[in-house]
This record gives C-alpha cells, structure tokens and sequence, in this order.
C-alpha cells in the first residue's frame, strides 16, 4: 500500500494510487470472502455491502485513471492497462508498481 501522508492525497496521483489500493482490496474481499460466504454459507449480506463498496471504488479508480491520463499526457495503451488492471485480482497492486509511479 502506498504511504499514507498528507502529499498522497494533494495530488491526483497519488489520490489514484490510494484508490486503486482501495479497489483491489475490496475485490479481493468479494471474490474470497463475500462470495463465498453467499454461496457456500447461505449468508448473501456481505456481497451486498462489500459489493456496494467495490462498485464506488471502482468507479472512482475509472474515473482517476481518466482524470490522470489525461493531466500526465499517458498514451492509450498504457490507459487501457490501467483500466484493465481494475478488473483483474490484484491488478490495481500491478499497476501502482508498473504504471503509477
């Protein structure tokens, strides 16, 4: 996880880094918790919360990717990649260490 301090978060960047943590968290806890607690237990609450949490960090990453690529000039290629990497279990952890830096 990126360093959390008072510079991260006056930056786009660095808002996009936070975020992308976020998202990638939150997806690792509905696809290996929420999930199967649902089908496995009977127990469909937590997609639901954990569910709603991940849409609105995702579409804050979609939105900061977009927001960044554009301040930062970044080619269509390396947008895509990061817009990819939000819908692959640990791609947002990928793209903080490849393309956010």
């Amino acid at each position: 996880m990126p360093a959390i301090s008072s510079q991260l978060l006056l930056t786009s960047l660095g808002r996009l880094r936070l975020i992308a943590f976020l998202e990638g968290a939150s997806l690792l806890v509905l696809l290996g918790i929420a999930m199967p607690l649902k089908y496995l237990a009977g127990q469909p609450t937590a997609v639901r919360y954990v569910g709603m949490a991940h849409g609105l960090l995702f579409i804050l990453y979609v939105v900061l990717v977009i927001q960044v690529a554009m301040q930062q000039r970044w080619s269509l290629s390396k947008t895509a990649l990061a817009l990819l990497a939000s819908v692959v279990p640990f791609g947002t952890f990928w793209a903080d260490r490849r393309l956010f830096h």
